[in-house]
């Protein structure tokens, strides 16, 4: 069937003028003879001959075209070129599992080759391999076949060649000759890599972890030895007994990017085995039994029952809030506010064309006085006004000196943009008992609202952790708000940063700048501040670090540069959870006098917990320069497990209780390496809640 195959194609090849006679002539040629029908391997009948014509239509697409080169580059082993076509097309473009004419896939080719580089392109972009070997037998017939048919192929091609005379068809036939040749020295390279395989040995490192309540995970790599076949897929078995008799349940693992595997729906409780099997085209390998042989899944809120913290807390709080505003809607102080909502929200409703009205109070330069600025910018692109100014208003003109729990109390208000003006109306309440204080804050609600007026956009992002400060008197509180959407505004425009800090003229002196000079000066700075406060961590435990020191009127916290929002910390591994029995080893860790108690029993997930704990102990120590025999000094906190949102968690590493806040001129005599900073913790608080 297929020698008739091959003849008819010849046939079709036979009218075509002659090709170029470059190297890869002769493999070229044999793939347009081969690989071009989109047919299985099946025989060709007369119907088939009837619809060439329609054949070689298709020949001409592109998803045929790419095809046919990605079978050529894998059978050139050519992994570059392979690459490329899988970068370049869609599996659906390129056929990737669609049989050509011999009933081969690209990813057959390439195992049966042992091309393992070329098989782990193919297998990550979503390869399988060919339906039609469903046994050991089949695969090998089906190779002894091809192997038979292009050896006959060459004898027939060899004995046309030897006794026609040169002439043009003579020529032709030499070429279709060298790529049979080739094609009969492809097959039988693939016959004995077949013949030469053994199934491959059990994979390795396979470790077994609690990943929640109802839930374990298991991680593996590759065989040390796949025996001469790529291993294209791998088996997660699981059951209540160590002799898996009877198996609870299986899964098949195709997509081999990364090699893992979490086990859901057990019972909480309950000890479960897992072991784990490789599989190449000879077969099923043994399989490996995981490290520690079994799990049990819980949570560490089962030793004692716990709660999870913030349950209900943010609806609490809302209910409040809630409250409060209906106590406070008949209030007197409403009276006068009752028309005020439609002005609202026309000057809401402003977009930011209006920015630059003639008649906004946006201000061109600061007097000693108390001022807000909102920076708003896009990629590396700042919105300023028509006289190129970062817009300001002004809180204060007779505040010389900004108390830190005002600047706190603000902060605190950038949580609540959308409510400035109920806020308004319920200080105003205070006003006539003439406090300093409330009237400060009542002039920061004032200046909230006119900015959120003159910008038309109540959200104006978040508090920069420290205001602004120059030797005239001025201070400047500063938000910072990326903006995302390709919006186009009309008499608004972005301006590079880069341009307006070149442009702007200052009009202080270099050993003085004014607080505009200085902010401009540091923008990127604060910018960079911005967006790594909005990094989020990768899932994982982690083990942090609570380092504070006190002031007069603040204690601050200390945290990394690059991710500010979290403490100093490790990773200690991928798995947020911490399972019952890890948290009852920690417990009574936490209650014996040495630094460590003896080490859990080899082979338990205690022990890992152990191991884990060690490394990432010694790398934070190391981090922020703290030296390692100190350590035996600090101690874990041992009352809870920090959550955040189910799928990062950590574990805090204390020093001594005398060393955790350093008072004020108090020597510490390890300093933290570079790129570390401290924040005021009301607003290290408030980052972690963003």
């Amino acid at each position: 069937k297929m020698t008739q195959q091959m003849r008819d194609l010849q046939l079709a090849q036979a009218r075509k003028p002659p090709g170029p006679s470059s190297p890869n002539a002769a493999k070229r040629l044999y793939r347009n003879l081969s690989g071009k029908f989109r047919v299985n391997y099946t025989s060709f009948d007369e119907g088939s001959l009837v619809g060439r014509g329609e054949k070689e239509k298709l020949r001409k697409s592109y998803p045929f075209q790419s095809n046919a080169a990605l079978f050529e580059a894998v059978e050139l082993q050519d992994l570059d070129r392979v690459q490329e076509l899988l970068k370049q097309y869609s599996p659906e473009e390129l056929d990737l599992n669609t049989p050509n004419s011999e009933g081969l896939l690209p990813l057959d080719i390439a195992i049966m080759t042992n091309n393992a580089p070329i098989a782990r392109a193919l297998l990550q972009a979503g390869a399988k391999e060919s339906p039609h070997f469903v046994s050991l037998e089949s695969r090998s017939l089906h190779l002894s076949t091809l192997v038979r048919e292009a050896e006959q192929r060459v004898n027939e091609l060899t004995a046309q060649v030897v006794n026609e005379a040169p002439n043009a068809d003579c020529s032709e036939k030499e070429k279709q000759l060298k790529a049979w040749e080739w094609r009969y020295r492809l097959y039988k390279r693939m016959k004995a890599g077949f013949e030469h395989a053994r199934v491959p040995d059990a994979p390795t490192n396979v470790h077994l972890s609690v990943a929640s309540s109802s839930s374990v995970h298991v991680t593996f790599w590759e065989p040390l030895s796949v025996n001469s076949a790529v291993v294209t897929k791998y088996k997660v078995e699981w059951s209540c007994s160590p002799t898996f008799s009877p198996p609870l349940g299986e899964a098949v693992i195709d997509k081999l990017k990364n090699l893992h595997f979490t086990i859901r729906g057990l019972v909480s409780g309950t000890a479960y085995y897992v072991q784990v099997s490789a599989y190449n085209m000879k077969g099923w390998g043994p399989p490996q039994a995981s490290m520690p042989p079994f799990a049990i899944p819980s949570n560490w809120r089962e030793y004692d029952g716990r709660a999870p913290r913030r349950r209900g807390q943010a609806e609490a709080l809302d209910h409040l809030l809630g409250q409060v505003k209906t106590v406070h809607q008949h209030c007197v102080c409403h009276e006068p506010c009752k028309n005020q909502p439609q002005s609202r929200k026309h000057s809401v409703s402003k977009s930011l064309k209006h920015l630059f009205h003639p008649g906004s109070k946006f201000l061109k330069t600061l007097k000693r006085g108390l001022y807000l600025t909102a920076i708003f910018y896009k990629d590396d692109n700042i919105l300023v006004t028509h006289e190129d100014q970062i817009p300001v208003v002004e809180i204060d003109d007779t505040y010389s000196c900004l108390l830190m729990q005002d600047f706190l109390w603000f902060t605190k208000v950038s949580c609540m943009w959308d409510e400035i003006l109920w806020l308004r109306q319920c200080v105003t309440v205070s006003q006539s008992s003439c406090s300093c204080i409330l009237q400060t804050r009542f002039k920061m609600l004032l200046a909230i609202s006119q900015m959120q007026g003159l910008l038309g956009i109540q959200d104006l992002g978040q508090v920069f952790f420290e205001p602004v400060k120059d030797k005239q008197g001025n201070i400047l509180i500063v938000t910072l708000k990326e903006v995302k959407t390709n919006q186009t505004f009309e008499s608004v425009r972005w301006v590079p940063i880069c341009k307006l800090q070149t442009s702007r003229k200052s009009v202080s002196s270099p050993e003085e700048p004014t607080a505009l000079d200085t902010l401009l000066i540091s923008v990127q700075d604060k910018l960079a501040y911005h967006q790594r406060s909005s990094h989020a961590l990768s899932p994982g435990l982690y083990l942090g670090y609570l380092k504070l020191c006190s002031a007069v009127d603040q204690i601050r916290v200390l945290v990394p540069e690059q991710l500010p929002n979290i403490l100093c910390h490790v990773k200690i591994r991928s798995n947020p959870n911490i399972s019952r029995e890890e948290w009852e080893w920690l417990q009574k860790m936490a209650s014996v006098e040495e630094p460590f108690p003896a080490e859990p029993e080899a082979e338990t997930s205690q022990n890992h917990l152990f191991q884990e704990l060690q490394v990432a102990i010694k790398e934070l120590m190391t981090l922020v320069n703290i030296p390692l025999q100190e350590a035996k000094d600090f101690r874990l906190y041992s009352q809870e497990v920090l959550d955040f949102g189910g799928q990062v968690s950590f574990l805090l590493l204390l020093p001594p209780s005398d060393d955790v806040c350093t008072a004020p001129g108090q020597n510490n005599p390890y300093t933290p390496r570079s790129g570390f900073l401290t924040l005021p913790l009301q607003i290290f608080e408030l980052g972690e809640e963003r």
